[in-house]
């Protein structure tokens, strides 16, 4: 090889490697760039899902209603109740002039018909078990006739409770000898 087609030769190299490299350009400049990291836009916020209100049931009363419009009607309608659950311990006719004891309760009927509370006027502490004894059948006696035309009721009753075991209520009384 002469020296001529050397030089020939490395001219014609390097314009290939020009040539090349413009033509690696070209093809740069052409490709798609590759796609920007970018985060997402945030997703438009859902709209608040409406508050439904669900009314409380309306549960019907377990027992029979009360249409007292005053403790002292309510008094009537739970003297009867107690009467008609424990008619068995009810003293029959007028009740002896010696008992052996007598309490003053009041008691605490709520919307419907349970006990919330019983509190003693005058409560017979000479006869603790009789106190022991009326505040059960009082708090097993439940429900009460549900109080229609009051939320809750407060009512008074006197306990006439004879040796026996038996009682009365001033209520419903026959009377005492």
């Amino acid at each position: 090889m002469t020296q001529r087609s050397s030089q020939m030769h490395k001219q014609v190299k390097s314009f290939f490697s020009v040539l090349g490299t413009a033509a690696l350009g070209v093809l740069i400049g052409c490709s798609t760039p590759p796609p920007a990291v970018t985060t997402p836009p945030p997703l438009p916020a859902a709209p608040p899902s409406p508050v439904v209100q669900v009314p409380e049931p309306i549960i019907p009363p377990a027992g029979p209603t009360s249409l007292a419009r005053s403790s002292r009607e309510y008094r009537k309608d739970a003297a009867g109740h107690l009467y008609g659950l424990h008619a068995q311990r009810i003293y029959k006719g007028r009740m002896p002039p010696l008992l052996e004891a007598v309490g003053v309760l009041n008691v605490d009927i709520d919307q419907k018909g349970s006990v919330k509370a019983v509190h003693w006027m005058r409560a017979p502490k000479h006869a603790p078990h009789v106190m022991a004894e009326i505040e059960r059948m009082v708090n097993s006696s439940a429900p009460y006739p549900v109080p229609k035309y009051m939320s809750q009721v407060t009512y008074t009753d006197v306990w006439l409770w004879h040796k026996s075991g038996k009682f009365q209520l001033d209520t419903l009384t026959e009377g005492q000898d």
